[in-house]
């Protein structure tokens, strides 16, 4: 039967847009006492329920901490240590040459010292000078021909030493340009994932609409076969009609009570999904139902002018900010590097005799060869950066492409359902005919069935043009970055699926 195929696909659908609410326990069909909500308050619990939302926000303020991290990259870095030493430290000191110097000298001068005194003195002056410089070898002799000098101690060493960047050629801009275009990444899938979300919403949310409402649908055409299976009894009774019209009957009205069966089950599952999506264990029942808005769409145009705001655009874009801040780090490895340095010796007294009380100084630092290819790595920078830029044209492209497709799904749903009008009117006013000829004997029993069908597959279609139209208005708005929107259109629809069908 065309309308138990229609059903049957269409919950198959809505079943399959509910398996992605999370599913770590075997489901429940039934849920007590089950709460009411209309869209608008489970879109206020949807932020609270996905871990993966909150998980994209932790990436979000981790990102920002990284980035405030890099901006203190030009202040001195000051670092206290303590150690404890122990040493010992041996002196020897060639003492031969210094000493023949000084008996050399010694000589040369105890020679010349008698002519410096008068003639009465000069004999005894020269018996001491005879005297002493016999005396020199032994006094000189006494000079060891080498001193050794050994010393040992412990000493406590505490100092304070500190760095300072004044140039590193173009590198801590590039880190810090760097970890500011990571803060856009992590935002734009950050407002990625609350799109998704979204629209994840407007899939389960409405998708429970759609399983109640085949359920109604297929409730009614059991009971319409049923109806139709007493009146071809009580012919057959009255032998207007054979028994193998009552038969026909009797599998049509089969067939629509297993639709019924499952578009029951089917029901159970969305509710529970629903609910496992909003963490509500209790059970929710989705108050408001499908709707369209038989106004047209604003143009296509006015979605696609905000392509640049959308997430993957903003988030392509941060990713070639990334690798130009990597060509402009590259391009630093040929630069100088200028660091002010000092460092205070805290207990000078313990101080090595090579160790200064204190030092400071400037330090600039050119390298001349690298063993890291400097040029090709420059080169690789800026292949990285070519191909970030084309990733975000082409970003812009799929964006403006999956814009264009949800509009014209969305346009397309809107138009069927719209038509879908003229349609069940009719379907209804020929089951009525088809109902009266049959009573009468003027009808076939295929010709009930098939109208009775042709009524079941109408208001499936409609069904499915009004979910087709949320889903793909919500994809829209998501693809466009402005998925706010969506209640805006909810609020302003005109055609909503209740009680009227």
């Amino acid at each position: 039967m065309r309308g138990v195929a229609v059903a049957t696909a269409l919950l198959s659908c809505a079943a399959g847009a509910q398996a992605q609410a999370p599913a770590s326990a075997p489901a429940r069909l039934t849920q007590p006492s089950p709460q009411s909500l209309s869209f608008d308050a489970a879109l206020a619990r949807i932020d609270g329920t996905l871990p993966g939302l909150s998980g994209e926000d932790h990436a979000v303020r981790a990102s920002e901490l990284i980035a405030d991290a890099t901006r203190t990259l030009r202040r001195p870095v000051v670092s206290a240590s303590a150690s404890v030493i122990e040493y010992q430290k041996t002196l020897s000191l060639d003492l031969t040459g210094a000493r023949d110097d000084a008996a050399t000298a010694a000589t040369g001068f105890l020679s010349q010292l008698p002519g410096q005194f008068p003639d009465g003195l000069q004999q005894i002056v020269g018996q001491v000078v005879q005297r002493v410089g016999a005396a020199l070898p032994t006094i000189f002799g006494a000079i060891p021909d080498t001193l050794r000098f050994q010393t040992r101690d412990t000493v406590f060493r505490p100092t304070v030493t500190a760095a300072m960047p004044l140039y590193t050629g173009g590198a801590i801009p590039a880190v810090q340009a760097g970890a500011d275009a990571a803060v856009g990444v992590a935002r734009a899938k950050q407002a990625g994932a609350r799109d998704l979300s979204r629209v994840g919403l407007v899939r389960g949310y409405f998708g429970q609409q759609v399983a109640a409402q085949l359920t109604r649908s297929t409730r009614e055409t059991l009971a319409g076969f049923e109806r139709h299976l007493s009146d071809a009894q009580q012919l057959e009774r009255n032998g207007v009609i054979p028994r193998a019209r009552t038969l026909q009957v009797q599998v049509a009205r089969d067939a629509a009570e297993r639709a019924f069966l499952r578009a029951q089950l089917e029901e159970a599952s969305a509710a529970d999904a629903l609910a496992r999506q909003l963490d509500q264990p209790s059970g929710v029942i989705a108050a408001t139902p499908l709707f369209v808005n038989s106004s047209p769409l604003p143009p296509v145009g006015v979605f696609l002018d905000g392509v640049d705001a959308t997430p993957r655009a903003q988030g392509a874009d941060a990713a070639r900010d990334i690798a130009r801040a990597g060509v402009g780090l590259a391009k630093s490895r040929y630069r100088p590097q200028a660091f002010a340095f000092g460092s205070y010796n805290a207990n000078r007294g313990h101080a090595l005799p090579t160790e200064p009380d204190w030092i400071a100084g400037v330090s600039l630092r050119y390298t001349l060869l690298s063993n890291f290819d400097r040029r090709k790595s420059l080169d690789a920078a800026r292949e990285q950066e070519r191909a970030a830029s084309d990733a975000a044209a082409q970003a812009r492209k799929d964006v403006a492409v999956e814009i264009v497709r949800a509009w014209n799904l969305a346009e397309t749903a809107r138009r069927s359902f719209l038509l879908l009008d003229s349609n069940l009117a009719a379907a209804r006013e020929n089951l009525r005919v088809q109902q009266i000829s049959f009573a009468e004997g003027e009808t076939p029993s295929s010709s009930l069935v098939d109208a009775q069908a042709t009524l079941a597959t109408t208001q499936t279609q409609r069904i499915a043009a009004a979910y087709e139209y949320d889903l793909a208005l919500a994809g829209l708005l998501a693809a466009s970055h402005r998925v706010d929107d969506f209640t805006t259109y909810l609020a302003r629809a005109d055609r909503r699926l209740g009680n009227e069908q």
